[in-house]
C-alpha cells in the first residue's frame, strides 16, 4: 500500500461501523506501524471550526479500522454535513473496498452527513529522484504522468476503480492542489537506511548546503513549542508568507495544534529553531505518527539566506526521524509540474535534492448521499473559489 497502510486484517464480513472514544481511537492507532497525522483524534481538537467524531470498524468485538471523521455545515443547511476523512480511513485498502465503505455510507448518512470525502493512504505511482531530474531538464516533459512509474503499488488502480465503479467522484485538480490534501507528494524512504547512505543520496548541492550551514555556526535546537518559540516560530512564518505569497495560519491555530498533539503523544509534534549568531535564520514543523514522519510546516529569513539554515532543519529533521526507526520522511505536497517555466518548479527542484522519490496517491474521492444538496453544496464552493 504505502507508508500510512495500516496492519492488514482481512474482513471476514462486513464489518460494523460504530461511533468509538478517543481513547479506543488512539489505542488503535498506536497498533498500526504507521498512520497519517490527519486521522488521530487529537486533529479532531485542532480543527476547530469542524465537528469530529471518531468511528471504529468491527468484526464481533474486535476493532478492525478506525477513521477520524471532520463533519462541515452546509451553509443555510446546518442538519446537513459534508463528513470528511483526511487521508483516511484506517481500513484494508487491499481487501474488499464495499465492505469497508458500505457500512460507512450507511451510518454517516443516517446521522446527516449529505457526502463522503476520502483520501484513500495508497499509492499508486512514484518516481526516483533521478527521474524527476531528468524531466525537469527535458523540454518535452511538462508534468511528472509524462513518465513512466516505477515502485508503485498496484493495488492502487484497483482501488480507484472499486471507488468510481461504487459511485465514488474524484476530486482531483490538474495541479495537485485543491480541495483537500495534496495527491502528489515527495518523500524520503529510511527503512533499512544509515546517515551516511541518506546524504549520498541527497544532491551534491544538497550536501553542500548541510556542510556550509554546520560551518558557519548554524544551530537547530528544537522544542516542543513554548509559547516564547511559537511566537518566533510564527513571526518568521507570517515574514515568508509575504515573501512567497500565501496566506498564513495565525499564531492561534499553531497554539492549538502543539497543544493538542502534544497531549496526545509527547512525540507527536516538534518544533525545529536554526538560529545564526543569534538570528533565527529558519524554523520548521516536524509531526510523527509511529514510523511516519512528516514535515508540516516550514519558515525562513530573508537574511542570511547564505548560510542555508532550512538545510540544516531538513537534516535535523531527517536524522531524528531516522533515530526514532521511521520507515519514511514525508515532505508533503508538490505539484506535478516538471515544466521549468512553472513557478511551482523550484518546490520540486528543493524537494528532490533530498535524494528521495515523487509519489502519486489515488487522491480524494466524494460519495454524494444526498444528491441534490450535495449539488447545492458544489455550486456554493464554486462560486467563492472553493
Amino acid at each position: 500500500m504505502s507508508s500510512s497502510a495500516p496492519v492488514r486484517a482481512a474482513a471476514t464480513g462486513n464489518p460494523v461501523v460504530r461511533p468509538i472514544g478517543a481513547a479506543d481511537h488512539l489505542a488503535f492507532v498506536r497498533s498500526q506501524r504507521s498512520v497519517s497525522f490527519l486521522q488521530t483524534p487529537a486533529w479532531g481538537r485542532v480543527k476547530t471550526e469542524w465537528r469530529s467524531e471518531s468511528l471504529g470498524w468491527f468484526e464481533g468485538r474486535r476493532m478492525v479500522g478506525a477513521g477520524l471523521v471532520l463533519h462541515r455545515p452546509v451553509p443555510r443547511l446546518d442538519r446537513f454535513t459534508l463528513a470528511y476523512l483526511p487521508e483516511g480511513p484506517v481500513i484494508d485498502w487491499s481487501g474488499d473496498i464495499g465492505a469497508w465503505l458500505d457500512p460507512l455510507a450507511a451510518y454517516l448518512k443516517e446521522h446527516g452527513a449529505f457526502a463522503i470525502r476520502l483520501g484513500p493512504p495508497v499509492v499508486t505511482d512514484a518516481w526516483s529522484a533521478a527521474q524527476v531530474k531528468e524531466g525537469i531538464a527535458d523540454p518535452g516533459i511538462r508534468r511528472l504522468t509524462d513518465l513512466p512509474g516505477q515502485g508503485g503499488d498496484p493495488g492502487g488502480a484497483r482501488v480507484s476503480g472499486a471507488l468510481k465503479d461504487a459511485g465514488w467522484l474524484p476530486q482531483n485538480p490538474q495541479d495537485g492542489f485543491g480541495v483537500g490534501h495534496p495527491q502528489f507528494k515527495y518523500q524520503v524512504p529510511l527503512a533499512g537506511r544509515t546517515e551516511d547512505e541518506l546524504l549520498r543520496g541527497m544532491s551534491q548541492q544538497w550536501r553542500r548546503n548541510i556542510k556550509k550551514a554546520a560551518g558557519e555556526g548554524v544551530e537547530v535546537t528544537v522544542g516542543d513549542g513554548s509559547a516564547a518559540d511559537l511566537k518566533a516560530f510564527h513571526d518568521l512564518y507570517v515574514h515568508t508568507a509575504e515573501r512567497d505569497r500565501f496566506t498564513p495560519r495565525p499564531l492561534r491555530y499553531f497554539e492549538t495544534m502543539f497543544a493538542a498533539l502534544s497531549a496526545e503523544a509527547p512525540e507527536r509534534i516538534k518544533l525545529y529553531l536554526a538560529h545564526h549568531q543569534g538570528d533565527l535564520v529558519a524554523a520548521t514543523v516536524l509531526v510523527r505518527v509511529g514510523a511516519h514522519a512528516v514535515y508540516a510546516y516550514g519558515a525562513s529569513a530573508t537574511d542570511k539566506r547564505e548560510v542555508r539554515g532550512s538545510n540544516a532543519c531538513q537534516w535535523a529533521m531527517i536524522r531524528d526521524a531516522l533515530a526514532a526507526g521511521c520507515d519514511v520522511y514525508d515532505l508533503r505536497g508538490i505539484t506535478p509540474t516538471l515544466d521549468a517555466d512553472d513557478p511551482h518548479v523550484g518546490l520540486v527542484r528543493f524537494k528532490v535534492g533530498t535524494g528521495g522519490r515523487a509519489v502519486r496517491y489515488v487522491g480524494e474521492w466524494d460519495l454524494p448521499l444526498r444528491p441534490m444538496v450535495y449539488r447545492a453544496f458544489d455550486l456554493y464552493m464554486r462560486r467563492r473559489g472553493r
